[in-house]
């Protein structure tokens, strides 16, 4: 690992158009050789897209296994480089959105979702506000560290172990109205989640953003991280209206329509290789 380490903190020297080179090459080696993780994410769009052909679905997760080689890669950036590097590479675009809210005294929890450049723009934004963001523990001690060591390497984050409870978020969010960075995108299991269509097939789908909210009191303002040809743009959406609702299952399933919608704007850049349909609901057959 420390070797892998130290070959991402030489690549993060080279320019972008380059490092996303090497990551087109190292993608087509990827696609073939990684055949769980190209089952998993095929089977993800047949459940999303019925309608779209076999062929269409291999063009796409050959293209995510390029968009994932560059997130891979990026890490040297992500660790490594100056504020300076990472200011011209990533475009915040409605910062204005958050900062009222700050300024307000509101707190706020960030809808934010697993798009391939969701690290290298959280650590930008991270330049400009504190954030709040959750740990899940890596399963090797020396990427663990780095990756711990990276998410803070401004001294201007709160991270909070995932087995935490929520009274330590809100706490955290308390203090000078720091924005949570909360992604609730995945499947983790039937606890706490609902059974909601993404897109074509229904998910579990965790219902923290709502309840989140709701018992924070707290503003939900949504932001997108894309890659925009060698450079990437970090949109914020303006705050959700009317956001929790008071009906749980109709805001989870306003939370994956407006996924969704980003999602088709750049369909190869969002995460198809997590099992997004691992939970069931009883009596029905697993997908993997």
């Amino acid at each position: 690992m420390k070797l892998v380490l130290a070959l991402l903190w030489l690549i993060r020297l080279l320019p972008l158009p380059v490092i996303h080179a090497l990551a087109w090459c190292l993608g087509q080696l990827a696609y073939p050789l990684a055949k769980e993780r190209r089952r998993v994410g095929l089977i993800n769009l047949r459940l999303c897209f019925p309608d779209m052909s076999p062929a269409q679905r291999r063009s796409l997760i050959r293209r995510h296994f390029v968009e994932m080689m560059k997130l891979m890669l990026e890490y040297g950036i992500v660790w490594w480089s100056s504020p300076a590097r990472l200011r011209k590479l990533v475009e915040i675009r409605g910062l204005e959105h958050i900062t009222r809210l700050r300024e307000q005294g509101e707190d706020i929890v960030l809808f934010y979702s697993h798009f391939v450049a969701f690290e290298i723009c959280a650590l930008r934004l991270n330049l400009e506000i504190p954030l709040i963001g959750l740990y899940s523990h890596q399963k090797n001690d020396t990427l663990d560290a780095q990756f711990y060591k990276g998410r803070n390497r401004f001294n201007n984050a709160y991270i909070i172990p995932r087995q935490e409870s929520m009274r330590s978020i809100i706490k955290a969010m308390r203090k000078d109205h720091t924005p949570f960075l909360y992604l609730p995108d995945q499947d983790l299991g039937a606890r706490d989640a609902l059974f909601i269509k993404f897109f074509a097939t229904e998910a579990a789908t965790i219902t923290g953003l709502p309840r989140m909210a709701s018992i924070a009191k707290a503003k939900v303002v949504p932001i997108v991280a894309k890659r925009v040809g060698s450079r990437f743009v970090l949109e914020v959406f303006p705050e959700l209206d009317n956001f929790p609702s008071g009906d749980l299952e109709a805001d989870t399933r306003r939370m994956n329509t407006f996924l969704e919608a980003r999602i088709m704007e750049a369909p190869e850049q969002y995460f198809w290789l997590h099992k997004r349909f691992k939970t069931r609901p009883p009596g029905q057959a697993r997908f993997y």
